[in-house]
């Protein structure tokens, strides 16, 4: 890219079953005054609007991006629709920074959420591939990756439905300290975790997700715009969006290769060579508990059939090694239209020392994840607190010569 972008602003909406006192519309609005908000600048100082939102029939409106030009502050401006399924957030997320990194524009606007309330996901979901090539979907996604577990399990026998209780029960702790998630379960341990009713083997109720009303809005600006701010600033340093196919013949569901070559090409931009001791947090696009596994070994965190060993130890704890979805990830909230640009802002928060009570320490480098479609989709974003990365890597290594004592 010609030019540094960092994300100066943030607005995420409170998290709902169902909000009832706004309309989709109005639900991005609050989105976008919030980030306006959070990064000082008024609608009129924003330069293009990158509008994103899942598949239509979430809120049964045709192109609701015509209808929501007003809202997201689009009036009079470039304003760009996206849509990636799953990945959407992440894809608009991205895409404003190709705006602000080009030279074409010195404060982009990104938003992206959906109001599943209005709509059943299960059904629309079950429309949206062949009916002959692509059934794995017949009963929405939690089918899909009830399948695409049981072959990891098939493939790496040492991993139990246990590994997956201990997930869920650590999400659902981290959101605790979450203002902005909807599901809040003190009391819950692993035992209750496995003795949930079915969901769809091997997953019971709290592997999975929720469905959620939110929004979620960021504030990308040119380097010059974002070295005025007086707070610090979450720089953008690699991108990455690699998709893979729906159905050939072999594919194996269990082994995220497009989520590897996206990680690659993430890690060569910036030099990571070691993601567990160079990243100090991540934010997985985590729908159900199963794929934290198979999202650590994409992420490069661990070798195949060894995703295991970072929960077992204990690593990706808010104090361990490698911190994982200190926010509580999608298993609290999912609206799926925000889930991945959500991703992109929690990384930015820890960054900016904002993150409030899931603060992890010294955060210098942060890595963003969204996957989508039919497990095909994957997006990378890593960011860094120092505009140059390589200060950011040397202050993260004074961190932890400190704490060694």
């Amino acid at each position: 890219m010609g030019r540094k972008a960092a994300i100066t602003g943030i607005g995420q909406t409170r998290t709902k079953l169902k909000r009832r006192d706004v309309n989709f519309q109005e639900m991005m609005h609050e989105a976008c005054l919030l980030a306006c908000q959070d990064a000082e600048i008024a609608p009129e100082d924003v330069d293009c609007v990158v509008y994103g939102s899942g598949p239509e029939f979430f809120e049964g409106v045709g192109e609701p991006e015509m209808w929501g030009t007003e809202f997201t502050f689009g009036t009079f401006k470039p304003h760009f629709r996206i849509q990636t399924g799953g990945t959407v957030g992440a894809s608009t997320g991205i895409a404003g920074y190709y705006m602000a990194a080009s030279g074409l524009y010195d404060t982009v606007l990104v938003v992206s959420g959906n109001k599943l309330s209005e709509s059943s996901v299960q059904r629309g979901l079950s429309l949206v591939y062949s009916p002959t090539m692509g059934r794995d979907f017949a009963a929405g996604a939690p089918s899909a990756v009830a399948n695409q577990t049981r072959i990891y399990q098939h493939k790496y026998p040492h991993v139990k439905d246990e590994h997956f209780a201990k997930i869920g029960t650590l999400m659902r702790k981290n959101a605790l300290n979450n203002p902005n998630a909807q599901l809040k379960l003190p009391q819950i341990t692993e035992d209750m975790m496995l003795n949930m009713a079915w969901l769809s083997t091997p997953f019971r109720l709290l592997d999975s997700c929720p469905t959620s009303d939110a929004a979620c809005a960021m504030i990308i600006q040119s380097e010059d715009r974002a070295e005025k701010q007086e707070r610090p600033v979450a720089w953008i340093q690699a991108v990455s969006t690699i998709s893979d196919g729906v159905n050939y013949p072999d594919r194996d569901w269990s082994d995220p290769i497009a989520l590897k070559e996206a990680s690659k090409r993430c890690y060569a931009q910036v030099g990571i060579t070691d993601p567990v001791e160079q990243l100090d947090v991540i934010e997985l696009y985590d729908a159900f508990t199963s794929q934290h596994l198979m999202w650590y070994e994409g992420l490069l965190l661990a070798e195949p059939g060894r995703g295991c060993d970072l929960i077992d130890s204990g690593a990706v704890r808010m104090d361990g090694k490698i911190p994982v979805n200190p926010s509580g990830g999608v298993l609290s909230n999912n609206s799926i239209g925000a889930s991945a640009m959500i991703r992109q802002a929690e990384v930015a928060l820890q960054i900016m020392g904002l993150a409030g009570d899931r603060q992890v320490p010294d955060v210098e480098v942060g890595l963003a994840h969204g996957w989508g479609g039919a497990i095909q989709f994957h997006t990378v974003m890593i960011m860094s607190r120092e505009k140059d990365i390589q200060k950011s890597f040397e202050k993260q290594a004074a961190h932890k010569r400190k704490q060694a004592g």
